[in-house]
């Protein structure tokens, strides 16, 4: 029997705030344990929490670029649950009237456009961290985190498969980073994402039992776990058995999901109104100023790179899938004006060298020693034949090590490309002496030979002789 599946996520995205939601505690990442914390975030007795309207703003931001309806009015409620990283032994978050609701995004599937329903977005606070290291039987709890806002971004059940699943986490975080509200950073914990996976027989109406998967920290992590899941599921129906609806981790070690506890439902968590935080009123006016804030999104951007740039669909998704890369693309793109086909030549060397340098580097493009401008310098050279491209690579390379322009590297590398005719023609006459049975073959019809004594030519110059004079000279005179 054929079975599909039915996939719904709920990725918690940490906002780009500077203090937590309900207290004036900082959020930075990586600090001491407990040293960002106060009697609001750790819960003492008789403590108030005053909502962070800054985090409020990212909420309505993200909502509207997700075409939710922001709810004129929504508020808190109280998530309790036991766990020694929540110190008030409840969790403030949204319930039954969450900040929006009833939105989309878009991805590709299969060189189609598909929608993925967005149920709802809300704002909660984060818990803390256990720490089970060290010696001895015992944990630590550190609660930095405690309080951090975080938005949960609840999809509707329509992705059918693993790879659709991370082309919308893709989407999501590409929306969240444009609209500067969450880093995406995964390994940091600051994206997060619960899967809830059911199977069905091919063509049943009906959804199967669905089972959640917590805490998948990387888009790798995403595909491997809803593969293994589906199997697994498919597998106990086939055998003639039952899904269970429970709660499973991901173990990254064995590539495997492993049961962790039986599914709560909302009547477990006991939700109620906060009564220590008023209801949120959002004002029309201040919701049309936000809307009109919004930055150009991904998809607006992928559509005007493809028109206003010639790019091809695929280089304009890879570009636009970080707002600071776009940005980066954009400025040499804008420096680079010799050549008419600028915007992609600039394009191939972001999406190919510049990528893979800053991969190997494990960095981002913030973190780039090498400008925009640097780059449309050195294509301004290659195209002024002060550089070949076989040399610019290794001018390419040296300016992002170390952050210089591309004249001064050249000048101090000795790498100007060799123009002169008569010396490469000296070249050329030295190669063909050294070769006379590979200019046999060629003279008898092997023409791919010529790539053979173009090589020669390179080498014996070490690559700086013009490439189009030494194809004009051989052809000349080996014709």
């Amino acid at each position: 029997m054929k079975y599909e599946a039915i996939i719904g996520l709920e990725v918690h995205a940490q906002m780009l705030t500077e203090t937590k939601i309900f207290c004036g505690c900082s959020t930075r990442f990586g600090s001491e344990p407990n040293t960002q914390t106060c009697p609001v975030c750790i819960g003492m007795p008789g403590v108030l929490p005053v909502l962070n309207k800054k985090a409020l703003e990212f909420s309505i931001k993200t909502g509207l670029a997700m075409n939710c309806r922001i709810s004129p009015s929504s508020r808190f409620a109280r998530k309790n649950y036991f766990y020694p990283d929540l110190p008030k032994g409840y969790q403030i978050s949204q319930y039954e009237l969450p900040i929006c609701e009833h939105g989309y995004i878009e991805i590709v599937v299969d060189g189609a456009m598909k929608k993925i329903g967005i149920t709802r977005i809300h704002m909660e606070e984060d818990a803390g961290k256990n720490i089970h290291e060290g010696e001895g039987n015992y944990s630590f709890v550190d609660l930095n985190r405690t309080g951090v806002p975080l938005m949960e971004i609840v999809s509707d059940p329509d992705i059918r498969s693993p790879g659709e699943a991370v082309a919308y986490m893709k989407k999501l975080r590409a929306i969240l980073k444009s609209l500067d509200v969450c880093d995406g950073n995964m390994e940091e914990g600051s994206l997060r994402c619960d899967a809830n996976v059911s199977v069905r027989p091919a063509g049943q109406d009906d959804f199967g039992v669905k089972v959640e998967i917590k805490n998948i920290n990387s888009f790798r992590f995403v595909e491997k776990a809803l593969e293994y899941e589906i199997k697994r599921q498919v597998k106990v129906l086939e055998e003639g058995g039952k899904i269970i609806q429970e709660t499973r981790l991901w173990d990254a070690s064995t590539g495997t999901t492993q049961s962790m506890r039986t599914k709560e439902e909302a009547h477990d968590y006991r939700y109620f109104p906060d009564p220590d935080l008023v209801p949120i009123m959002v004002d029309q006016k201040w919701l049309d100023e936000i809307r009109e804030s919004l930055p150009e999104l991904p998809d607006a951007k992928r559509d005007r790179f493809i028109s206003e740039y010639g790019l091809p669909e695929y280089d304009a998704d890879l570009l636009v899938s970080e707002r600071a890369l776009a940005d980066w693309f954009e400025e040499a793109t804008a420096s680079y004006t010799l050549s008419f086909s600028g915007p992609k030549v600039v394009s191939n060397w972001v999406k190919g060298e510049l990528t893979r340098l800053l991969n190997e580097d494990n960095r981002s493009i913030e973190g780039c020693p090498m400008k925009p401008q640097q780059l449309a310098d050195m294509l301004t050279l290659m195209d002024k034949g002060t550089i070949s491209g076989k040399i610019a690579k290794t001018v390419f390379e040296e300016m992002y090590k170390t952050g210089k322009d591309a004249e001064v590297i050249i000048k101090e590398k000795g790498l100007v490309q060799i123009s002169d005719t008569g010396e490469i023609e000296k070249m050329v006459d030295e190669v063909i002496t050294k070769s006379p049975d590979e200019v046999e073959r060629f003279k008898a019809g092997e023409q791919k030979l010529l790539g053979f004594f173009v090589g020669q030519v390179m080498k014996a110059t070490k690559g700086k002789a013009n490439p189009q004079i030494v194809n004009e000279l051989l052809r000349k005179k080996l014709s």
